[in-house]
């Protein structure tokens, strides 16, 4: 089986930090987002992995390089526009060959592995009437959001709905798919939807209309979709609450630890307070402050006379002054500036940004 990742889109949803990285590069626990499914595929046992890029391919061909440090190979596939996921699906062609695959969107996180999945599908697949397609649903609140699926009374699905204003069910779609080469035919079969893309809710729809069998599991654990802020923040903490304590740089005496930390090598923290689950990055210093708890705080990043909660920093990133910054995602090299000795910020309050690479603000 082959692996398919999509990391072509814009990540509009994530502006400003997008203006200037890929979003599949966001830091969650100061790992990138696409370096997740890499490891997830890996550890399945898929190795044969392509890679969709568009017009961040630059530089997420840079971060992931021949995928051998992933104990992958990578093949890289250009999508010239982010025009569907079965559009992904189409480009990839030719790297696809006969082979099934499993389809993973690059900006999804889920505590889920994919062995299970994969396990399951191919005692399915080793029946008379083995699916041509296996789809991975989640319960969700608010399903006019997602691809939905609607089952029949014996648990087959025997329908999907893309973005429905009237939800046949709340069983959303997560962003993982595993195919047999049956979806060659489906994909070339649709035509684009209202808003000008391929759908993949289409092509298993096709599989569905043309007597395939498309196949089901519900999913065990947390799944969230990282393009926006709140959810890649809640990523951030979920990755975090696994956290082993380590610490490699160097912590005065003077400060305080509760909880689990990670300090990475040649980072230096002085009279803090760290309230774990955080994460330090390499060559960071922390210096009179009260970091956490569900902080990543990126490589080379400074925190000075600040508290930050709840928060992501970009490598880079530079906190003086400000009394309580939570909620809060912000880019590299990007300086918040509070004034010297000023007052703190009223019991239960503080501040909140979304700010890109390479800014000041001042407080």
């Amino acid at each position: 089986m082959k692996g398919l990742i999509l990391s072509g889109g814009r990540g509009t949803r994530l502006r400003p930090i997008t203006y200037t990285s890929a979003k599949q590069l966001v830091p969650v626990a100061n790992k990138p987002i696409l370096f997740y499914a890499l490891e997830d595929m890996v550890e399945a046992g898929i190795t044969d992995i392509g890679i969709i890029v568009g017009e961040t391919a630059e530089e997420v061909m840079a971060a992931v390089g021949d995928g051998s440090r992933f104990g992958a190979t990578v093949t890289w596939i250009h999508q010239p526009d982010p025009l569907g996921l079965a559009h992904c699906v189409l480009v990839a062609r030719e790297f696809l060959g006969q082979d099934d695959f499993v389809m993973y969107l690059g900006d999804n996180m889920l505590e889920q592995g994919l062995q299970p999945l994969l396990d399951s599908f191919a005692a399915a697949r080793s029946s008379a009437d083995g699916p041509s397609a296996s789809i991975l649903l989640s319960e969700v609140p608010d399903p006019h959001r997602f691809g939905v699926a609607r089952l029949d009374d014996a648990g087959r699905v025997v329908e999907l709905v893309e973005k429905p204003a009237d939800p046949p069910s709340n069983l959303a779609l997560v962003g993982v798919y595993l195919f047999t080469p049956a979806v060659h035919e489906a994909v070339a079969a649709i035509v684009p939807s209202e808003r000008g893309e391929l759908e993949i809710t289409d092509a298993i729809g096709w599989l569905i209309d043309a007597g395939h069998t498309v196949h089901h599991e519900l999913l065990t654990g947390w799944w969230l979709d990282t393009g926006k802020k709140d959810p890649l923040l809640e990523s951030n903490r979920r990755v975090l609450e696994t956290l082993e304590h380590r610490v490699e740089g160097s912590v005065d005496a003077l400060t305080v630890v509760d909880g689990p930390v990670v300090v990475e090598p040649g980072a230096t923290v002085v009279d803090c307070h760290l309230v774990g689950p955080v994460v330090i990055g390499a060559g960071a210093r922390l210096a009179a402050a009260r970091v956490g708890p569900d902080v990543a705080v990126g490589a080379g990043c400074e925190i000075v006379r600040s508290g930050v909660e709840h928060s992501v920093l970009l490598d880079g990133a530079r906190i003086s002054d400000v009394p309580r910054m939570v909620d809060s995602l912000v880019g590299r090299g990007t300086a918040v500036e509070g004034a010297p000795g000023g007052a703190p910020v009223a019991s239960g309050r503080g501040v909140r940004l979304m700010v890109g690479d390479d800014c000041v603000i001042e407080l």
